[in-house]
């Protein structure tokens, strides 16, 4: 009997929030990886010797360092995006346009995970793949720019996996929305901030159920399309306090305030600070309704990977410092806080 033919993975920004879960599902699932970093030995270092990395040294914006890295690769996860929202425009478009050429070169497949910013504040709380695309952010139309620009590329043999979720949350993903969303002092949450009204619903996706959701996509090659696109439903959260009262629970404090949101803050520092003005931009997100349909993912999986809410919340908190010495799940974030 022989044995099957390595899979690798070249995954770019694999110290990231959504990239560090990326590598720690496809280890599970029995892929190499390859790792691109401006510095390897920082990010070597970030990551800790338990993560078995080939890091590469490259510039993600640069299409000859991204195409030598996915020599040999099958699959490249784009999963590098700029920091607290700086400079979409000028990043964004020269990162993707690199692993295009690098797929064009090597045939990888390309995974894309993203968000719902392609689609109008109006969309609803059940948006299908299929739902026409109208942005209402310049986030969202690069968005939209960059599915458009893989579909395309479809017809000539680049194959893509889209991985569609909400607002990312879990351990070792110092930008997600937690961040701003507690008030934190000595080891303890202090309060909750409610950043849209209450009878607004979310939709959140935990980076470790989405990554795994994404390896097992890709363990169903044979049934992809060239370019396939897939919802993740995540947790839909019907109102504006659910996620404060999962963080009661997960911190065992009932009484834990939960206030809403101070913008007057963010509208006055907008004119000085380019992550307040992108907040502003995005805001809709917490006054509408959006949220994603998961129907073809669960048809195709036959089930999406869920962690109950109050487990993924106390988990996150606990990476955050908030929760004191807690066991906590296996994955990217147990291991880069152990």
């Amino acid at each position: 009997m022989t044995n099957p033919a390595p899979k690798t993975a070249l995954v770019i920004g694999a110290t990231g929030s959504f990239g560090g879960h990326a590598v720690a599902a496809l280890l599970k699932h029995g892929w190499s990886i390859r790792a691109l970093a401006r510095d390897p030995d920082a990010a070597m270092a970030k990551t800790g010797d338990h993560m078995p990395i080939d890091w590469i040294k490259g510039d993600s914006m640069n299409a000859a360092d991204v195409i030598a890295a996915a020599q040999g690769a099958q699959v490249i996860v784009q999963a590098a995006n700029p920091p607290a929202y700086r400079n979409w425009a000028g990043t964004v478009m020269p990162m993707m346009r690199a692993v295009l050429a690098a797929a064009e070169q090597t045939g990888a497949r390309v995974v894309l995970p993203t968000s719902v910013y392609n689609f109008a504040p109006d969309s609803g709380a059940l948006i299908p793949e299929t739902a026409p695309q109208a942005p209402a952010t310049r986030k969202g139309k690069i968005r939209v720019e960059v599915e458009a620009m893989f579909r395309e590329a479809s017809g000539r043999g680049v194959r893509t996996l889209v991985v569609r979720a909400g607002d990312f949350f879990g351990p070792a993903a110092p930008n997600s929305a937690l961040g701003w969303l507690t008030v934190r002092a000595k080891g303890r949450v202090r309060s909750v901030y409610r950043p849209g009204p209450l009878d607004v619903g979310h939709c959140w996706a935990y980076l470790p159920d989405m990554a795994e959701t994404m390896a097992r996509l890709l363990d169903r090659e044979d049934g992809l399309a060239a370019f396939d696109v897939f919802h993740f439903a995540g947790h839909w959260l019907e109102r504006g306090d659910e996620m404060g009262a999962s963080i009661r629970r997960a911190t065992h404090q009932p009484r834990l305030p939960i206030r809403a949101f101070p913008y007057i803050m963010v509208y006055a520092l907008a004119p000085f600070v380019e992550t307040m003005r992108e907040m502003i931009e995005m805001r809709y997100l917490w006054t509408r309704p959006i949220g994603l349909d998961n129907t073809k993912l669960v048809r195709f999986l036959g089930e999406e990977p869920h962690t109950p809410l109050d487990q993924a919340i106390r988990t996150s908190l606990a990476d955050m410092g908030c929760l004191g010495e807690i066991e906590l799940a296996s994955g990217f974030g147990a291991a880069v806080v152990a």
